[in-house]
């Protein structure tokens, strides 16, 4: 067993076949960097149950060789980025530094999604976005870049 404990100090007892998942964790462990506890100062308790929750459902679904195993993960992995946008993107953060690249995609995706088909009003209005461009400045960038408005 692995324990890691996040930045609010909440730890988290893991097998050793979730931590490897975690690609910043097992170069800890291979370089004899982890002790017995493995700080995590990047990502709080809260993102890192999610994190945790992701790897082992994706170790478990690699065990498993059952027929539908692909599409019932596909199935999982929609629901589990089910979540505000706060979350989403401090899970984009914690994948990014404990380098999960299966996660990170699967995050950025969901990410990409929400923009798809979207004017830059109205991404702007869902991420909240402040327009710091004068009227001027915005005609020009558009006007510069008008295939991407077409």
């Amino acid at each position: 067993m692995i324990t890691l404990r996040s930045f609010d100090d909440e730890t988290f007892d893991i097998d050793e076949t979730v931590a490897v998942e975690l690609q910043t964790i097992k170069h800890m462990m291979e370089d004899g960097c982890a002790g017995s506890e493995i700080p995590v100062p990047n990502v709080t308790g809260k993102i890192l149950a999610k994190v945790i929750e992701y790897c082992k459902k994706h170790v478990e679904s690699g065990k498993a060789e059952e027929q539908g195993t692909s599409d019932d993960l596909k199935a999982w992995d929609a629901d589990f980025v089910k979540v505000d946008q706060a979350t989403l993107f401090d899970i984009i953060l914690a994948a990014n530094y404990l380098d999960i690249k299966s996660l990170l995609d699967l995050t950025c995706q969901t990410v990409a999604d929400m923009i798809k088909g979207k004017t830059p009003e109205e991404i702007r209005r869902a991420f909240c976005i402040k327009n710091d461009f004068t009227p001027e400045e915005e005609e020009m960038v558009r006007r510069e870049n008008q295939w991407a408005f077409e």
